[in-house]
């Protein structure tokens, strides 16, 4: 039997229709307001590791049940794993690492971004109801790679929660016009509220196969609410359009093919970067990502907690929310992608946590040191072997 769900928020009314499932709902997902005129509600998810601190353990989990579901299904011998930019990059590679690892072979992992790479070749489509509506798919440089792009008979999409489906068949029809080999995709998600006319409506346009996959589901419907002082709220949310390449060490924008491993002895390198060895602090570590890089946060504090360090981990974001519900705090600063852009992070007290490690990929500047200092925390900026591209190197520093 459908429950429905009731969530007010200081913008308008949220229902839920929810199809019976094995999660608890509240274990998954919460609710917030979002800064916007398009959309005005947000699904707070418990288990991404973006707007609210996830451990290691439960992120791992998520990704595993993910991809064995697709993997129950069939792939074939070519597969494209696409992760939507920003919130659901990590959960991408996340899934896709966890099929690699459950034997998928012959994957592609890509990321849509909203950052510009100069002079290389790339889909483009919108996300209308987004912050940011622009979105690139850029085609992978390496030529055995961009072969695998260009004729991926199996396509698997990712992202946190589906509430249309409506940029899924934007990216579809984009993908289809340079592939037409494509003969099914999975539309995977950790919830999925779209209407089932919007399903048939997408499977119908596709032309292909298609299979959802995702934890819960049901139907979404809101009630907007007119609210003076919160609807005459802006951020800006755009880029400046300039080419981003030299501020971008994450390889997931132009392809990834096995799962990324940290070289060295992390744990010791943190050692000597100012991390304390004892365990007497009963506070967890915080490993916070940046933007669209939050997959090395992940990468890390796995390592860390495989270590006995209890961790939590969280990312940035460029996504403004309001303040109530299940947004208790917000910090905002200047982003580390040289967009004059606000960031966020929500719901973090410094106070909870025993140590911030900070893991992003670009140049520590000015923006990212004001953070480090402010918090007290260390610095790991993600590097990848350039003569080995599924190993990657954590360098820590600590201001």
């Amino acid at each position: 039997m459908n429950k429905t769900i009731t969530i007010e928020l200081d913008t308008g009314t949220l229902r839920l229709n929810l199809e019976p499932g094995r999660i608890p709902l509240h274990r998954l997902l919460g609710f917030a307001a979002r800064v916007s005129s398009k959309r005005k509600f947000l699904l707070v998810s418990k288990v991404l590791g973006k707007h609210y601190p996830v451990t290691p353990k439960l992120m791992s989990w998520s990704y595993r049940a993910l991809a064995r579901a697709v993997l129950k299904s069939g792939i074939g011998s070519s597969s494209l794993w696409i992760g939507m930019a920003e919130t659901a990059t990590g959960l991408g590679y996340g899934v896709f690492e966890a099929a690699c690892q459950q034997g998928a072979a012959d994957a592609l992992f890509l990321q849509t971004t909203r950052y510009h790479l100069k002079d290389n070749e790339r889909l483009e489509f919108e996300e209308a109801h987004s912050h940011a509506t622009d979105f690139f798919l850029y085609y992978p440089v390496q030529a055995d790679y961009r072969k695998q792009f260009l004729s991926a008979e199996i396509l698997v999409l990712i992202d946190d929660e589906i509430s249309t489906g409506k940029t899924f068949l934007r990216l579809i029809k984009a993908f289809q016009a340079v592939n037409t080999q494509l003969t099914k995709v999975f539309i995977v998600s950790l919830v999925n509220f779209a209407h089932p006319d919007d399903r048939l409506a997408l499977e119908t346009q596709a032309g292909v196969e298609v299979e959802w996959i995702c934890f819960r589901q049901g139907i979404l419907h809101f009630e907007d609410r007119a609210n003076a002082t919160l609807d005459n709220i802006t951020v800006n949310v755009s880029g400046n359009g300039e080419c981003k390449q030299h501020l971008l060490a994450w390889p997931g924008r132009l392809g990834i093919t096995t799962p990324i491993n940290l070289g060295g002895d992390v744990i010791e390198d943190l050692y000597q970067s100012g991390l304390s060895p004892e365990f007497s602090d009963p506070r967890p570590l915080l490993v916070l990502g940046t933007g669209e890089c939050n997959a090395p946060a992940y990468l890390l504090g796995r390592v860390l907690e495989n270590a006995g360090f209890k961790v939590k981990i969280q990312s940035t974001t460029r996504s403004p929310i309001h303040v109530g519900n299940d947004i208790a705090l917000v910090c905002q600063f200047e982003d580390n992608y040289q967009d004059n852009i606000t960031n966020f992070i929500y719901n973090l007290n410094p106070e909870h946590y025993r140590d911030i490690i900070l893991c992003h990929e670009t140049p520590l500047g000015p923006e990212l040191i004001n953070r480090l200092q402010a918090w007290n925390a260390i610095s790991a900026r993600f590097e990848l072997n350039q003569h080995d591209e599924n190993h990657a190197k954590l360098h820590f520093f600590r201001p």
